[in-house]
């Protein structure tokens, strides 16, 4: 039995708790919002964000960071993206040396242009920092229906040691060594669904989707490989796979975005209407930031920035896509001579 803070009491880290709690581990949950831990404490079950989902007596809610993360074995970092910094900060004065953190979230900082896991390791240098990612709806995972992750570390024992404390029958979790490509594709892949979501929204049809997520997943991987992550990972759960169940499920709040933003909202209206953190809008900047820094197109992802952040109609936005110059779809194929 490992003893492990998940930090971050949103719908993901409250899965994953429940999650971690049936397999064995005593876990704490921590959040900064005092009125969460008392519904936590008070009804075992996030009424707001995971409803249904029970949560077993023995669980431990606390706001009190020293007591969720001192002397764990493992922390579980759920906060949202643009939160990571501000809570890693908080994380240096408690956690341990050696102590391992797990980062679930996903998202690109926008001014620094640097991943979630490089973030931590900035902000809490004494700790060593993993990465959680994969095809994985809080809703689903919290319910118990079998799901597939990925779990990202620099040593393979640190990768098998968290493979086997997350591992049960309805979660299968894979080791990899690519961080940066399992962040790339986890953090790139909200801006395509909300591209996705966009075209819904102006009741496109399953051509375009399918369109969406097979160019966004070449642009997403034109960027990753530019940065030196693996071709391999962005075929793989964290790529492909994010991709697809993000764009194709109504539980994706940056499909529900986008759909929302195709029907004519704007992308504050959107986000109000969804209620929960929307990780594409945060990444959107920074992925035409790493665009320009690596000299790599991104077309869609472009224009998704367009319509977000300069006010330009989604329409317009679609037709512009489909005018581009004509391309060879496959660059590296030679011709019949």
């Amino acid at each position: 039995m490992a003893k492990i803070g998940v930090i971050g009491a949103g719908s993901w880290g409250t899965a994953l708790a429940l999650l971690l709690h049936k397999n064995g581990h005593e876990v704490t949950v921590w959040s900064i919002l005092k009125e969460e831990i008392a519904m936590l404490q008070e009804q075992h079950e996030h009424k707001d964000k995971l409803p249904g989902v029970k949560l077993p007596e023995d669980m431990f809610f606390t706001t009190d960071l020293k007591e969720a993360a001192a002397g764990k074995d493992v922390l579980v970092l759920a906060v949202p993206s643009p939160f990571t910094r501000s809570t890693a900060k908080l994380l240096r004065d408690v956690a341990d040396e050696g102590q391992v953190i797990v980062n679930v979230a996903k998202g690109i900082e926008e001014k620094t242009l640097m991943t979630l896991s490089e973030i931590i390791e900035e902000e809490v240098p004494q700790a060593v920092v993993t990465v959680l990612s994969g095809p994985s709806h809080a809703e689903e995972v919290g319910r118990g229906i079998p799901t597939t992750i990925v779990v990202g570390a620099k040593k393979k024992e640190t990768a098998e040691y968290l493979q086997n404390l997350f591992m049960n029958d309805a979660f299968r979790v894979y080791t990899s060594p690519d961080i940066l490509g399992i962040e790339l594709g986890g953090s790139l892949k909200n801006v395509v669904a909300l591209a996705a979501g966009i075209a819904d929204g102006l009741g496109y049809g399953d051509n375009t989707k399918a369109a969406l997520i097979t160019r966004g997943i070449t642009e997403i991987a034109r960027l990753g490989t530019a940065m030196g992550a693996k071709f391999e990972t962005f075929c793989g759960l964290t790529g492909i796979g994010d991709l697809i169940v993000t764009c194709a499920s109504m539980h994706s709040r940056n499909r529900r975005a986008g759909i929302l933003i195709g029907q004519g909202k704007t992308m504050e209206e959107a986000m109000d209407e969804v209620k929960m953190v929307v990780e594409g809008v945060y990444s959107a900047k920074a992925a035409m930031g790493l665009a320009a820094k690596y000299h790599v197109q991104l077309p869609i992802i472009e224009q998704v920035n367009e319509v977000l952040f300069a006010g330009k109609s989604a329409a317009e936005a679609v037709k512009d896509l489909m005018l581009r110059d004509r391309k060879l779809e496959i660059s590296a194929a030679q011709w019949e001579a």
